[in-house]
């Protein structure tokens, strides 16, 4: 499997993962908010908004317009703070951990 498709499965993974331990919102947060200009907007946004609003379309478009992903990125250190106390947070991990993986690789 090539990196666009195995990241696009990891990306529908952590979707799910959010989806599963109540961490998906229906409602986008107001565009101010997402206009941070912060690492993971952290001055506006929770983790998991981030991971919704932010990484997950941004990564996705990525991919669907083949545009070059990543070398080297690690969001898991990140999310293992900010979600310490939230439900899920090792199922979160075990999704982020793997896309850390896979852009560590060559």
């Amino acid at each position: 499997m090539d990196k666009y498709h195995h990241s696009q499965r990891l990306l529908e993974e952590l979707e799910l993962v959010l989806r599963q331990h109540s961490h998906w919102q229906l409602t986008p947060p107001d565009e101010q908010l997402l206009t941070s200009t912060e690492p993971f907007a952290i001055d506006t946004l929770d983790c998991h908004q981030w991971l919704q609003w932010i990484f997950i379309p941004k990564f996705g478009q990525l991919i669907d317009l083949q545009l070059p992903l990543p070398t080297q990125f690690e969001i898991s250190p990140y999310i293992e703070e900010a979600m310490k106390e939230k439900v899920g947070v090792n199922d979160i991990l075990s999704v982020t951990r793997q896309l850390d993986l896979l852009f560590k690789q060559h």
